[in-house]
C-alpha cells in the first residue's frame, strides 16, 4: 500500500540541526520579505514583535541557497474522449528552505493538479511534462518504486478532506505507524511510541489513549491534526497542504494555521500551502503564486502581492473577500463570469474575457511571467505597469435601498426549541443538539446564526423548516402553508438535487408539490432562472453540467419557486471560491432588497455573516449565548465565546498581528455538556465555583441585545474581568 506523508524521525519538539543557521539568516535579511507571524507561544510573539523568513531572490533563478523544490515548465494534460484539457500550462516556481509558499486561485485553476504532479500521484489519462526537482534530484524520471521512497519520506501531503483520506477501519495510531514501518523500518513498539509522540506534537489531548481511536471518533479538527501527524512522521523536507482548512470552523482553522507555523519553524521545513482563502494566506505565507487557467499569473512576496498587486485577477480576488472592517453598505466586488477550462495550447491571456483592463493585444499575445517594478515580484500581465495608475478596477457597487425594518412582522418564531437525539452507544444517552432556543425572524431582515460545527446551527435551521420535529418547544409561522412560507437552501446543492432530473424539473418540483397556480410553467422557470442570473436555456441541462456556484443559484431558484417569505440558507457559500461567494452574497441581498424576503443565514464565516445579516445569534453547544444587532455584536462583543470567534477570523493583511491566542480545545460532546456555563471548559476568564456550577440564562443587557454570561454587567454592559483569585 502506498502511504503518503512521512519523514525522518526527530526528538519531539526539537528544532532541526539547521534551525539556528536559519534563524540567523532570518535576522539578517534585507527586509524585502514580509514579516511572518510564527507560533503564538514564541517569545517574539508575546513581545509583539515579528521575525522575517528566509530571503531568497524571488525572480527566477534564485541567487541565494539552492531551492529545496524547483518546478520548471510544468505541463499537465488530461486526454478525455471528446477533448484534451490543459490543466497546467508552463508553471515555473521555486520553494526555498524553510519557506511557506502559497498557491492560490479559484477552483479549476490548476493548484491541486500541480501538487499531485509533485507527489507523482497523477495517473492516465493525465500526462505530465516538464521538470520537478527535489534537492536537485529529478522526480519525473523516477521509477514507481523509487518515487514511493520519496513520497512520504521526503515530501508529505495533507489532503483537503481528512475523513476520505484516513482509512476508517484502522486506528489512527496504526495509520501513523504504517509510514514509520515502511520508510524507517521501525518495529511495532517503536512505531507506536513514535505515533503517540507525534499526536502530542500536533495537539491531540491524551495521545496515549487516543492513539487507538478510529478516525470517526475524532472531530474534524482532530482528524486534520492526525493527517498532519502522518505527513510529518518521517520529518519531510517539503510539506504540501491542499486546502487543509477550507471546511473547518474559524477557531479550528486558526489552531491548524498556528500549528503548521510552529512545526514549520521548529523543523525548518518548506511548506506549499494550497488554498482559495486569501485571509489564511496572509497569515501564513512568505511568498505567493496566483494561478488561473493553469498558468501562474502573479508571484512574489506576500506583502507585495497584497500591498502592490500587479495583476487584475489578483486584485479581483482580494476585492471579493468580505472583510470585518469593510463597510456593509455596498455589494462585494465580483469577477464576472466563471473560470475558464483550457482545451488547446493558449495563445492569448487566459483571463482576458473576465478582465476589466482587456485590450486588443491581450487577445493576440500570451503574456509570460516577467519582473515588475516591485522587488522580487513577477506578473503575467501585458499591462501590469498600468495597474497602479488604473485606480480601483473592481469598485464596490452601492447596494440598493435596504428594506430593513419593513412592517416589523415576525414571520417565524421559535419558542423553547429543543431537539434531542438518542445516543448511539448507550440507549439511555441523549445528544442535545438544540437545548432551549428562542428566536424570531422578521420580514425583510436577515438573521445570521454562527458558531462552530456541532453547536446545533444546522439542526436549528432544519427544525425551523419542519424537516426535524422538535423534542420540546414550538415553531410558529405567521400564516398557513408551512413549507410555502419557509424554504431551505442546503450547503451542498448537488446532493440536494436529483441528478437524473433536468433543471426545469428541479426548479418546478416545489410548484407541483404545493399545487401552485402557474399558467405557463416553462415561462415561470425561465423567470426564476433570470432572477438568479442564469440563462433560460439552462432549464434543459442536468445538475452535473453546472459549476458549484451555478448549482447554488439553481438551489436558490428552486426555493424561490415556492414563493416563500423566509429562506433558511445553511452554509450556502462555505465551499465556494471567494469570487463565486461574492456573487451569491450579492444575489441574496438583491433578492431581499427587491422582494422583502427574510433569511436565516447559517455560517461559520463571520465576515460573510457580517456583510449580509441585520441581526446575529451566536450558538454554543445547543444554546444561544449572545444575540444582538450586527453592528453592536461586531463592534463590542460581550460573550467570551463571541470574542474568540471574532478574534479567529483571518484578516487578508500580511502585516496584521493578532492580539490574542487561539481558542483552545474542542467542542464538548453534546451528549454530556459541561455543568454550569457550557463554555467554561474553554473560557479564558471562567471563575471557579460560579461558571462551572451555575447555568447563565440568556438575559437582556441593552436594547436589542441579550447575553448568557455571568461576567457581563447588566447595568453597564461589558465583560467584568475576574479579580485576583477569581481567575481560573
Amino acid at each position: 500500500m502506498d502511504t503518503v506523508g512521512l519523514h525522518r524521525p526527530m526528538s519531539p519538539g526539537l528544532p532541526s540541526p539547521h534551525h539556528n543557521d536559519q534563524m540567523l539568516a532570518d535576522e539578517t535579511t534585507d527586509g524585502l520579505t514580509r514579516r511572518s507571524k510564527r507560533g503564538t507561544n514564541s517569545a517574539d510573539r508575546q513581545l509583539g514583535t515579528v521575525t522575517t523568513s528566509s530571503a531568497l531572490d524571488r525572480s527566477a533563478p534564485a541567487t541565494g541557497p539552492r531551492p529545496v523544490l524547483e518546478v520548471t515548465d510544468l505541463y499537465v494534460k488530461f486526454g478525455l474522449p471528446d477533448r484534451q484539457v490543459h490543466a497546467v500550462t508552463g508553471a515555473t516556481f521555486q520553494v526555498g528552505a524553510g519557506e511557506i509558499f502559497a498557491l492560490v486561485g479559484e477552483s479549476g485553476s490548476g493548484k491541486s493538479v500541480t501538487a499531485l504532479s509533485i507527489m507523482g500521484l497523477l495517473q492516465p489519462p493525465a500526462r505530465v511534462e516538464g521538470s520537478i526537482r527535489l534537492d536537485g534530484r529529478e522526480l519525473t524520471t523516477l521509477k514507481p518504486r523509487q518515487l514511493r521512497s520519496v513520497r512520504g519520506r521526503e515530501i508529505g501531503m495533507v489532503f483537503q478532506d481528512p475523513m476520505s483520506s484516513l482509512n476508517p477501519v484502522h486506528t489512527v495510531g496504526k495509520q501513523i505507524g504504517e509510514s514509520l514501518r515502511l520508510h524507517l523500518d521501525m518495529n511495532r513498539s517503536r512505531a507506536r511510541s513514535r505515533s503517540i509522540d507525534l499526536l502530542g506534537q500536533v495537539g491531540i489531548p491524551d495521545p496515549r489513549n487516543r492513539v487507538d481511536d478510529y478516525p470517526h471518533e475524532f472531530s474534524g479538527g482532530m482528524r486534520q491534526r492526525a493527517m498532519i501527524a502522518i505527513a510529518l512522521a518521517c520529518d519531510p523536507k517539503v510539506l504540501i497542504a491542499d486546502e487543509p482548512t477550507t471546511a473547518l470552523d474559524v477557531t479550528v482553522q486558526r489552531q491548524i494555521v498556528e500549528l503548521v507555523l510552529d512545526l514549520q519553524r521548529d523543523r525548518d521545513m518548506s511548506v506549499i500551502w494550497i488554498t482559495h482563502d486569501l485571509g489564511v494566506v496572509a497569515e501564513i505565507a512568505d511568498r505567493v503564486a496566483v494561478m488561473y487557467g493553469g498558468r501562474i499569473m502573479e508571484e512574489g512576496p506576500a506583502g507585495e502581492i497584497y500591498g502592490h498587486t500587479r495583476h487584475p485577477y489578483t486584485s479581483g480576488l482580494l476585492r471579493s473577500i468580505p472583510r470585518i472592517e469593510r463597510s456593509t453598505g455596498s455589494q462585494l466586488a465580483e469577477i464576472p463570469g466563471t473560470p475558464v477550462t483550457i482545451t488547446t495550447s493558449p495563445t492569448s491571456c487566459v483571463f482576458h474575457a473576465r478582465c476589466p483592463m482587456e485590450a486588443d493585444d491581450c487577445q493576440t499575445s500570451l503574456p509570460e511571467l516577467v519582473p515588475t517594478d516591485r522587488p522580487d515580484h513577477r506578473s503575467a500581465c501585458l499591462h501590469h505597469a498600468e495597474l497602479e495608475e488604473a485606480g480601483e478596477l473592481w469598485s464596490d457597487v452601492a447596494a440598493g435601498t435596504r428594506r430593513v425594518g419593513g412592517d416589523d412582522r415576525v414571520i417565524v418564531r421559535g419558542s423553547g426549541l429543543s431537539v434531542h437525539f438518542p445516543g448511539r452507544r448507550r440507549s439511555h444517552s441523549v445528544v442535545r443538539a438544540v437545548d432551549g432556543v428562542d428566536l424570531e425572524v422578521r420580514a425583510g431582515r436577515t438573521l445570521g446564526v454562527v458558531g462552530e460545527s456541532g453547536c446545533g446551527k444546522t439542526t436549528l435551521g432544519r427544525t425551523l423548516v419542519g424537516l426535524i420535529k422538535p423534542t420540546t418547544g414550538s415553531v410558529e409561522i405567521a400564516e398557513s402553508g408551512g413549507r410555502r412560507v419557509i424554504q431551505m437552501v442546503f450547503q451542498d446543492p448537488f446532493s440536494s438535487m436529483n441528478p437524473g432530473m433536468r433543471i426545469r424539473d428541479v426548479i418546478a418540483e416545489p410548484i407541483r408539490i404545493l399545487s401552485l397556480e402557474v399558467s405557463d410553467l416553462d415561462a415561470r422557470v425561465a423567470e426564476l432562472l433570470e432572477m438568479v442570473g442564469l440563462p433560460a436555456d439552462a432549464a434543459g441541462r442536468h445538475p452535473h453540467e453546472f459549476s458549484g456556484g451555478q448549482r447554488q443559484r439553481i438551489a436558490i431558484a428552486r426555493a424561490l419557486a415556492a414563493e416563500p417569505e423566509v429562506i433558511v440558507c445553511d452554509e450556502p457559500v462555505s465551499a465556494l471560491d471567494v469570487s463565486v461567494q461574492a456573487q451569491i452574497i450579492n444575489l441574496l441581498r438583491d433578492l431581499q432588497d427587491g422582494s422583502g424576503l427574510a433569511f436565516v443565514f447559517i455560517a461559520h464565516d463571520l465576515a460573510v455573516v457580517r456583510h449580509i445579516s441585520d441581526e446575529v445569534a451566536v450558538m454554543y453547544l445547543g444554546l444561544i449565548v449572545e444575540r444582538a444587532t450586527r453592528d453592536d455584536l461586531y463592534s463590542s462583543p460581550l460573550h467570551p465565546y463571541t470574542k474568540a470567534l471574532l478574534d479567529s477570523v483571518p484578516v487578508p493583511d500580511p502585516d496584521h498581528v493578532r492580539s490574542s491566542e487561539p481558542l483552545h480545545g474542542d467542542l464538548p460532546s453534546p451528549s454530556a455538556p459541561p455543568a454550569g456555563c457550557r463554555f467554561h471548559t474553554r473560557c479564558p476568564i471562567a471563575v471557579p465555583g460560579m461558571c462551572d456550577t451555575d447555568v447563565p440564562r440568556l438575559r437582556p443587557v441593552a436594547a436589542h441585545r441579550w447575553v448568557a454570561c455571568h461576567l457581563v454587567d447588566p447595568d453597564s454592559p461589558h465583560i467584568r474581568q475576574p479579580q485576583g483569585g477569581e481567575r481560573q
